[in-house]
């Protein structure tokens, strides 16, 4: 038999316990959240030290352990295009002390290794933010005599499948941003897969090549220097590193865009209050001058998207990318 309890406290007594009663209700709904982190937190990356992606994890590291006052430690397990570290973190704890400190490839995975992965690039993370991008911008050298994105798309259409496009190789983001070009203002241009971005370089400045749709990191310095031309950034704004040369929508190009994002992801199910904290430390990383000074060196924008629009980032890159790879039976080995 049910009956209802009466509990007749005092007001005043009532009063008093309060603030204690608020403090514990507050503490069982976040029990993770409170004081997080109060031990080191590692970041893994899937890339060796030295690379674009490391280098940037290092910096946001630096400026995260001064901001949150624990130690956020990298841990480099490059291999299998990142899937190990991928890996690595979907099947850690969902406590927020074990993060993927990522790049774009992450949302190409699906398609290049479709079912022969252990988690899921979508519903295994909880994107926080990115705090960095790097820009895809098409670049020419002297074996291509044009000098505006429209030159290049006209002859393109006057001679399908002449004009070369060098990329790092077959299922790398180059190839896919070729693709991606190519399919948006209906072109039809010929694919030269190389070993690497250094190559891809080297036989544009020589002639070899007529063109390539390259991270802005590396062929900067060859844009500087005269030895190749910019004819256009994929991006939805002018690069702050290369601000006179044209976005692909203002210079005829569509809507097209590629940017190469860095950022960081947990394994989903992080308890909100230490993601929101996570993602309020990656907005300010990215606002900093400090940031964007070390960013610019390597050809990067400091630039966050956090949250939910991040999310819809990675899934829409995540379908895009595996339609590409399976319409032109792409699979990584």
């Amino acid at each position: 038999m049910n009956k209802k309890f009466k509990l007749n406290w005092p007001l005043a007594l009532i009063h008093k316990a309060l603030p204690a009663i608020l403090l514990v209700a507050s503490t069982a709904c976040f029990p993770q959240g409170s004081g997080y982190p109060d031990k080191p937190v590692k970041l893994v990356v899937g890339f060796a030290a030295g690379g674009p992606t490391d280098v940037v994890a290092r910096a946001f590291a630096d400026h995260a352990s001064r901001a949150l006052g624990q130690p956020f430690i990298i841990d480099n397990k490059p291999g299998a295009n990142t899937i190990l570290a991928a890996q690595a973190v979907a099947s850690a704890p969902a406590d927020g002390y074990t993060l993927l400190f990522g790049a774009t490839n992450h949302t190409m995975i699906p398609g290049l290794y479709s079912g022969r992965v252990k988690f899921d690039a979508v519903s295994s993370f909880k994107p926080l933010c990115t705090v960095a991008t790097s820009p895809t911008v098409l670049v020419v050298g002297p074996g291509l005599p044009v000098k505006s994105l429209a030159d290049y798309m006209a002859r393109a259409r006057k001679e399908p499948g002449r004009v070369t496009a060098g990329t790092a190789g077959v299922g790398s983001s180059g190839h896919f941003a070729t693709e991606m070009f190519a399919r948006a203002n209906h072109l039809q241009l010929n694919h030269v897969p190389y070993k690497g971005a250094a190559p891809v370089v080297t036989d544009l400045m020589g002639g070899q090549l007529d063109s390539s749709f390259a991270t802005l990191g590396s062929v900067l310095p060859q844009i500087k220097s005269g030895k190749l031309t910019a004819l256009a950034v994929a991006s939805p704004k002018r690069s702050s590193l290369l601000p006179q040369v044209a976005t692909f929508a203002e210079s005829g190009g569509g809507n097209y865009s590629a940017d190469a994002w860095y950022g960081m992801l947990a394994p989903a199910g992080i308890p909100e209050p230490v993601a929101q904290a996570l993602e309020r430390v990656a907005a300010e990383f990215a606002k900093s001058s400090a940031a964007a000074e070390k960013l610019r060196g390597l050809g990067l924008d400091a630039e966050s998207t956090c949250g939910a629009a991040f999310a819809t980032q990675v899934a829409r890159e995540v379908a895009t990318y595996t339609q590409i790879a399976r319409d032109l039976n792409l699979k990584a080995e």
